[in-house]
């Protein structure tokens, strides 16, 4: 019989921790919620919750190694997913109220205000995807797949090098007129501005192909 995955599920104070749990137990995983910097480099997955402020995140995960650990994992080529502001850290910079904070810094770019009238982005929307060269993490699902949002910041424009070898596959969606990353699939790191444990059937489709590739 074929042992579960283990992934880690960090705990860092700024994560939907419960939700994203039962969402990954449902798909199979062997989850253990952690801070401990060991567990979190040696699981088979490594699963980064967030949220609340990018600012308050990125103290968090200062706090327990997070970017450390998220680095040396990802060095090994060991995968590696952000949720909603799980995946805003992982760009160079957020402003929220007037506060600049350092990320990650995984990929250029900072996490800003959308431009719509009506914020939060609150409820379920549909992802543009570009599956010219056939997407692992929405494999299955249809173009008119809706997911779960809960955010008022995102990142507005991609400026990672697209001249690169195998660029990362990013995904949109739009709010108000105004269109922001909502995933993207860049080898081992995958990460999500919506909730997949909040997106019913479609969430857990896309966590199990994120489970295929632990």
């Amino acid at each position: 019989m074929t042992q579960p995955k283990h992934v880690a599920l960090l705990d860092y104070g700024a994560g939907n921790i419960r939700s994203a749990q039962r969402c990954l137990e449902r798909v199979g995983a062997d989850v253990t919620v952690t801070a401990d910097p060991k567990i979190a480099v040696e699981a088979d997955g490594l699963l980064v919750p967030g949220v609340g402020a990018f600012a308050a995140c990125m103290e968090g995960l200062q706090e327990i190694q997070g970017p450390r650990i998220i680095g040396q994992r990802l060095a090994g080529g060991r995968p590696v997913m952000g949720i909603c502001v799980g995946m805003q850290v992982l760009f160079d910079a957020g402003v929220e109220h007037g506060i600049h904070a350092t990320g990650c810094g995984e990929w250029p770019g900072t996490v800003e205000k959308l431009h719509s009238d009506v914020l939060p982005h609150m409820g379920w929307n549909t992802v543009e995807i570009d599956d010219e060269r056939g997407s692992q993490m929405f494999a299955g699902l249809s173009p008119e797949e809706r997911f779960y949002f809960v955010h008022s910041y995102g990142v507005r424009t991609w400026e990672l090098e697209t001249e690169i070898t195998t660029p990362p596959l990013v995904a949109w969606s739009e709010h108000g007129g105004d269109r922001f990353v909502a995933a993207v699939e860049n080898g081992a790191l995958w990460a999500t501005q919506f909730h997949p444990e909040k997106s019913g059937d479609a969430g857990a489709q896309l966590m199990e192909n994120w489970m295929k590739t632990l």
